[in-house]
């Protein structure tokens, strides 16, 4: 094969990804299997990659992204005589890809581009972020049809995610990992995926019969939960006893997670280990939501959801949906979030009460009303949280953490 240089592009459509997308790249999110970054390397299979994202998360890139990838990985260099396959960082790939045999692109439904073969020396991430006319000239390459799904919002990756677990894990059949003879109950055994040292604990039952089941390295089933495919769940997550874990469901590494999750995406280092539903809704990063804490993800008139990002109030075509909540968000005990309900990065919902759906980042809800949450408040509590993991905020972490705080300014207009 060929060399094949892929470069993901983050582009200007961010924002409509908050509140997880003020942290980090939209291909950073997790839909399927895992994050898009790694759905992109699978599909593709380059022997090369660039990314280009926002100046500000370049070193977030070069240090945490770029290090965990086995191929040659560059970040916001310009492309050289080597040509190159332009492909944006959100797009969701179900089908197996065909590289396209001559330079040429696909665009959105707004005429953005959205995938492009070309040899242009010098192109570069400026180019796409300002939509210069060296950018502008690649609407002049010929068209052809698109071969993803473009998301517009980031609830769009919870409609798609049981279509894209099912596609990611067509790699493992033929591979069957061994299943351990155990007092536990599976469903469709040829479609539940063990990773190293999974273990299910006695009365679990693992129903694949709708989709695959995949437990990576380490993840521990307790006693009497019940797994309902198609669910994947990341490295060394603890799935608390008794809990329901429905089908839609990818959940990220290192998580402890209990009562019941469906239709949900929930990132790395979050805890809901307790009782509660969470539904149709999108986690991020090191969130801890407090015991009894419950999204409601139906209107009581079955009516259309809109969900609100800053200023705007977004209809969002869907009648289940839950609550975008970002990363190091906290809910206490009996927290009860209405749907389409967007809680901020770094928030706190503390009163007894139903808490607004609008809860801006950095904000403090009480039974008093909102108040901003202090910096160095939040930059104590992250530096604890990260404590009883064995973690040491880092000078990358105050870099994100204050990038945050700009971004939410930004996109929330606070």
């Amino acid at each position: 094969m060929p060399p094949m240089h892929l470069v993901i592009f983050e582009g200007n459509r961010w924002p409509s990804f908050a509140p997880l997308s003020l942290s980090r790249p939209v291909f950073m999110l997790r839909c399927g299997m895992g994050t898009i970054l790694q759905q992109h390397l699978r599909v593709f299979q380059p022997t090369r990659l660039t990314l280009w994202v926002r100046p500000r998360l370049a070193e977030y890139c070069r240090r945490v992204v770029a290090p965990t990838i086995s191929i040659p990985t560059e970040v916001n260099e310009p492309l050289d005589d080597e040509p190159a396959l332009l492909s944006s960082g959100r797009s969701i790939h179900l089908q197996k890809y065909q590289w396209p045999s001559a330079p040429g692109v696909v665009l959105d439904e707004g005429g953005l581009v959205r995938q492009a073969l070309v040899h242009q020396p010098g192109l570069s991430h400026h180019d796409c972020l300002t939509r210069s006319l060296a950018w502008l000239k690649l609407l002049d390459l010929p068209q052809s049809a698109p071969q993803s799904r473009l998301p517009r919002y980031v609830w769009d990756l919870n409609q798609w995610n049981s279509e894209a677990i099912i596609a990611d894990a067509v790699e493992l059949r033929g591979r069957a990992s061994p299943h351990p003879a155990g007092p536990y109950h599976l469903v469709n055994p040829d479609d539940v995926h063990l990773g190293p040292e999974a273990a299910i604990a006695p009365g679990a039952v693992l129903d694949a019969s709708k989709g695959p089941i995949i437990l990576e390295a380490g993840v521990s089933i307790g006693a009497n939960s019940v797994i309902q495919g198609p669910c994947c769940i990341g490295e060394n997550t603890a799935i608390a006893p008794l809990a329901l874990i429905r089908g839609g469901t990818s959940i990220g590494p290192s998580c402890k997670i209990g009562g019941e999750v469906s239709a949900s995406i929930i990132l790395g280092n979050t805890n809901k280990a307790h009782d509660g539903f969470l539904g149709d809704s999108y986690v991020g990063e090191w969130v801890n939501l407090g015991a009894g804490t419950s999204t409601s993800n139906l209107k009581n008139t079955y009516g259309e959801i809109t969900l609100r990002i800053g200023p705007q109030e977004i209809k969002t075509d869907r009648r289940f949906l839950g609550a975008m909540i970002g990363d190091h968000a906290k809910t206490a005990i009996g927290t009860r979030l209405m749907t389409g309900s967007y809680v901020g990065f770094c928030s706190m919902l503390a009163g007894s009460g139903l808490p607004p759906k609008y809860i801006p980042s950095f904000t403090f809800w009480t039974d008093k009303g909102t108040e901003a949450y202090r910096m160095d408040k939040a930059r104590e509590v992250m530096a604890q949280v990260f404590a009883r993991r064995r973690r040491t905020f880092s000078d990358l972490d105050e870099m994100i953490l204050n990038y945050a705080a700009e971004t939410a300014a930004d996109v929330e207009g606070g």
